[in-house]
């Protein structure tokens, strides 16, 4: 590597679903990007495991998968109990709460125990379980949050009634414990200035020990296809069905408006709960033929769609950055989204903005585009330059191993003031 000495990394993820959520995203292609730069990187996940690029070395460190797509909440057989840290994580679901970023870090923890002397540094991809505080005395540790969990509590909290509440306040009982790890790590990674100042104001972390490295996007898949015709009417929208934050009902909405007067027809990438709100929802609106959700497809796949599509939409009620805005900028699909978090400042003047959660508006924002061919290629190639100026995951790589830099200094001082105390 020329230039600086090549680091042995630890990337830890607790689940990195390989096409849904920014978790397995990010990994894939920091990874990738630092084997480019000449650094060992070996991957410590729980399941769904990773897609990883060549180079990259996978560790799998494996949950009892109680949410697996096609079992969800199951309950294991009982020769599936391997340890404690397995009866404290069905205990936890069973009582109601999340627990895998508490138990994904005390079996980190473990894992990790056994390999001092193989890793310079361990990045953390925003587990933020005790655990970590274990693995701190043992390495160096670069923090993650690419925006704090107690936004999304927030956010559900307020929509909640009744005994929803309750259960929505056991369920996210982790972001106390995140809120106690965090301020105890330095530095911490976060992907925009939206983000920082909620990680502050929420897990109380100094803005000094701080660093924004926005996310990158992967130009081999998300680019435009001008040799493709864009098919008429359609708007696609990549974001988790039913969760509330994510604002695809106000989408649905919107859709169910323009539907009455255009020819519109909507492709969310997601995979809703059978039954549950989102199903509903469309059954309501009576928009059975005019909105399909698709799952589980390939990359190429995914970067057609969105390249073929007129208009895209991202209508979440906070992001603190959104990678699919930034994919849907690269492909040359002219973007809504919403006025909200750090959407603002990650699209800048290359979207059409709208107030989160308003139907109306967002329906005009779309009737708007779907009229006007000349608005919508403006749209779309002010947002293609701003994606290539601005995101790029070489970048990332390169800023986060300066990071990775910072923590071993950060260690190394403190371990010369804690040898010049114990020689008092």
């Amino acid at each position: 590597m020329a230039g600086a000495e090549a680091l042995r990394v630890a990337l830890l993820s607790y689940r990195s679903k390989p096409t849904c959520g920014g978790q397995g995203v990010y990994l894939r292609h920091l990874s990738r990007e630092l084997v480019g730069l000449g650094h060992r990187v070996e991957v410590f996940s729980g399941q769904p495991y990773p897609e990883l690029d060549e180079g990259v070395i996978l560790t799998k460190v494996p949950s009892l998968d109680l949410y697996r797509d096609e079992d969800p909440f199951r309950t294991p057989k009982l020769y599936e109990y391997r340890d404690w840290i397995d009866l404290l994580e069905v205990g936890t679901m069973w009582s109601g709460g999340f627990p895998e970023p508490l138990t994904f870090s005390l079996r980190a923890l473990r894992e990790l125990r056994a390999r001092v002397g193989d890793f310079d540094v361990v990045q953390d991809n925003q587990i933020l379980g005790y655990g970590l505080l274990g693995i701190q005395k043992l390495f160096p540790v670069v923090g993650t949050i690419h925006h704090p969990i107690s936004v999304d509590r927030r956010i559900e909290l307020a929509e909640a009634e009744g005994q929803r509440k309750v259960s929505l306040r056991r369920w996210y009982g982790f972001v106390r414990m995140q809120s106690h790890v965090a301020p105890r790590l330095n530095p911490i990674l976060t992907v925009s200035e939206s983000s920082l100042a909620d990680i502050h104001r929420d897990f109380n972390v100094p803005q000094a020990n701080m660093r924004l490295i926005p996310l990158g996007v992967d130009t081999r898949v998300f680019h435009p296809r001008p040799h493709l015709p864009k098919r008429p009417g359609s708007i696609v929208a990549v974001a988790s069905a039913d969760s509330p934050m994510k604002g695809v009902a106000t989408l649905l909405r919107a859709v169910a408006k323009l539907a009455t007067e255009r020819d519109v027809n909507l492709t969310v990438v997601s995979k809703p709960t059978p039954g549950g709100p989102t199903e509903k929802l469309v059954a309501e609106l009576s928009l059975g033929d005019r909105v399909r959700f698709v799952h589980g497809i390939s990359d190429e796949e995914l970067g057609e769609l969105i390249a073929t599509s007129e208009i895209s939409v991202v209508p979440s009620l906070y992001e603190g950055f959104s990678l699919p805005a930034v994919e849907h900028m690269a492909s040359g699909t002219p973007l809504v989204a919403s006025r909200t978090g750090a959407l603002p400042e990650v699209v800048g003047d290359a979207a059409v903005m709208v107030a989160p959660g308003e139907p109306d508006e967002l329906a005009a924002a779309l009737r708007r585009l779907h009229d006007s061919p000349a608005e919508r290629e403006r749209v779309g190639r002010a947002g293609y330059d701003r994606a290539m100026e601005r995101y790029t995951w070489r970048v990332v790589a390169m800023r986060t191993a300066e990071a990775y830099r910072e923590a071993i200094a950060v260690q190394s001082k403190g371990l010369r003031r804690r040898t010049r105390r114990r020689a008092w």
